[in-house]
């Protein structure tokens, strides 16, 4: 049971060999479970199933909190049996703090000619061989992500930049070096599915008014930096486990609780309805397989299986068979009381991992990186099809899973308030709130997220992809007025081919009109559910996504687009009454 489960793709680790073979990683990756687990969570008051732990309970977990589906035939034919998502996670390093974390020059050529080989070679070549003043004009494009926004932002004292050093530095004077492992990954891991992906890069005005080129790879990095140093709501199942050799029975199973868990059917319940319902990610560790640390899941793919006789079924009810009929059952000592029925799974899973920053212009899915692995377990059943439990065929399995909320945002200590101008530098009240900010090692929020907004834009769209989106009666979606202002409602209306009529769904679900392409379709939630446009944005009440003929809002999957018949002003309710397609 301790073999690493099969993958594909890029299974490396960041784990030395001498972590690997004496289990250290388990007490590393406990350490970074105390930072999400401290961090601010918001966790659903919700009785646990039989005989899931306190804190191995779905609903705690998925966006559909009360409303999770635990029953599995019920499941099976609700949610698809392999769905991936249809916005990938964006791919980026894990900023390591041996090299400096966002403070790594990691497109400087002198750099690597240097070979610097720990934490002080890589802090002399930034503060002694190389210090950021030797840098101009073109040549400022190899400085690192923090010294780029420290230049921005017009802090001479570049308090970002040491915040970044600072993160390893202890480190490396207790011990005389900075382990590999040791990075940003839950900061990266959350961000990749949170914010858009930054598909271009942008060039900016320094706080002195010169230009500054900053690349996908930095606007990634200022994000992972932010997600990693600032509170936001989470949601997470599972516990800390940092014994590295747990007790095992006679046929290898794992007999601590708390280093068992999550359990197998948690874990089912969990993916199958956040991805194959909500349609969003996960992200999920696994104690003891040093290749899996907070990776956001991309994909699954369900196969039902009968657990006595291996052969598998179409449907998860086919594959089930009495408990009593198990007759080779490994784990029968552990099996719930309120257990009558059985069936194998085999899951197999994509998700995304980490990949090295480069100088490349552009961003696209083909350049992330993609693991994928197959998880054997079976579900424990009770009469009706109620998943209870279950058991892992393999101990190197996720046991720890969590996602921001919905909405969450990353919120930096200091803020920015107002407009940030293309063609211009940030304001200067925003300067003024950064250095206090970047002490934390947090770049402002406001920053982050007008980079990623304005790096998400695609700039080059073909003209055949305006069309009309026209409602099961015959009227069509129109920006009212031709409004190009945050704010203007948009309406059902007859159709006439006119620019506010017609609309374009970008590579992140949110839909712009042709006649104000910045401003996106946005669904104000707490104002009666009535659709706007706004400026595009990274929140999930622009994001939208088709299921079958309805039109649902990622900040609530159960509502669907319609509109009031007296006002004729299109909203989102949950009643499922009016379908709509594209003309």
């Amino acid at each position: 049971m301790d073999q690493l489960p099969p993958k594909t793709g890029h299974a490396n680790t960041l784990f030395s060999d001498t972590a690997v073979n004496n289990r250290d990683y388990i007490q590393y990756k406990d350490q970074a479970r105390q930072k999400i687990m401290r961090g601010n969570s918001a966790r659903l008051d919700i009785p646990r199933a039989p005989i899931n732990y306190s804190n191995d309970n779905p609903a705690r977990l998925v966006d559909l909190g009360n409303n999770v589906i635990s029953n599995l035939y019920t499941l099976d034919n609700k949610a698809p049996k392999q769905r991936a998502l249809e916005v990938q996670p964006w791919s980026d390093t894990y900023w390591p703090l041996y090299s400096g974390a966002a403070a790594w020059r990691y497109a400087d050529s002198d750099l690597w000619r240097a070979s610097p080989s720990n934490w002080k070679d890589y802090w002399d070549f930034s503060y002694v061989t190389k210090p950021v003043s030797s840098y101009y004009g073109q040549a400022r494009d190899n400085l690192s992500p923090a010294e780029k926004y420290d230049l921005l932002m017009g802090d001479s004292s570049f308090t970002l930049t040491t915040n970044a050093w600072n993160s390893g530095k202890g480190y490396y004077e207790r011990s005389g070096k900075v382990e590999r492992w040791m990075g940003l990954c839950h900061g990266w891991a959350p961000a990749a599915y949170m914010l858009p992906r930054p598909l271009k890069t942008l060039n900016v005005k320094d706080a002195s008014g010169e230009d500054l080129t900053l690349y996908p790879s930095d606007i990634k990095a200022l994000a992972t930096l932010l997600w990693a140093n600032a509170r936001f709501d989470n949601r997470f199942i599972g516990s800390r486990c940092n014994i590295k050799n747990p007790e095992r029975d006679s046929n290898g199973r794992i007999i601590n609780n708390v280093c068992f868990d999550t359990n197998p059917g948690s874990w089912h319940i969990s993916v199958v309805n956040q991805i194959g319902i909500s349609g969003r990610s996960l992200i999920m560790d696994a104690t003891y397989d040093y290749q899996v640390w907070n990776q956001p899941i991309q994909s699954y793919k369900v196969t039902y299986f009968n657990p006595q006789t291996n052969a598998t079924y179409a449907s998860a009810q086919a594959a089930t068979i009495p408990l009593s009929s198990y007759t080779k059952d490994k784990f029968s000592n552990y099996r719930g009381n309120q257990s009558t029925h059985v069936v194998g799974v085999r899951m197999d899973v994509s998700y995304v991992v980490e990949t090295n920053p480069t100088h490349r212009r552009t961003d696209s899915p083909q350049y992330d990186g993609i693991t994928r692995v197959s998880y054997y377990y079976d579900l424990e059943l009770n009469d009706q099809g109620k998943i209870l439990g279950g058991e892992w065929y393999s101990n190197r399995h996720p046991d720890f899973l969590w996602t921001p909320t919905p909405n969450a945002m990353a919120q930096s200590w200091q803020n920015g308030s107002g407009k940030w101008s293309v063609g211009q530098s940030v304001p200067e009240k925003w300067k003024n709130k950064a250095k206090q900010a970047s002490r934390y090692g947090q770049p402002l929020t406001s920053v982050v997220n007008e980079l990623f907004t304005r790096a998400s834009e695609d700039s080059n769209t073909p003209s055949d992809t305006w069309r009309e989106i026209v409602s099961s009666d015959g009227y069509c979606m129109d920006v009212a007025d031709s409004g190009t202002t945050d704010g203007n409602l948009i309406l059902a209306w007859d159709c006439h081919s006119g620019n506010n009529q017609k609309w374009w769904q970008d590579s992140y679900g949110r839909l712009r009109p042709a006649h104000a392409t910045n401003m996106c379709a946005t669904a104000k939630l707490n104002e009666g559910g009535k659709l706007v446009i706004e400026r595009c944005n990274n929140s999930r009440a622009q994001r939208w996504q088709w299921n079958g003929n309805y039109l649902r809002n990622l900040a609530n999957f159960d509502l669907s687009l319609t509109y009031d018949p007296t006002s004729w002003q299109v909203m989102v309710t949950a009643d499922d009454d009016m379908t709509w397609s594209w003309r």
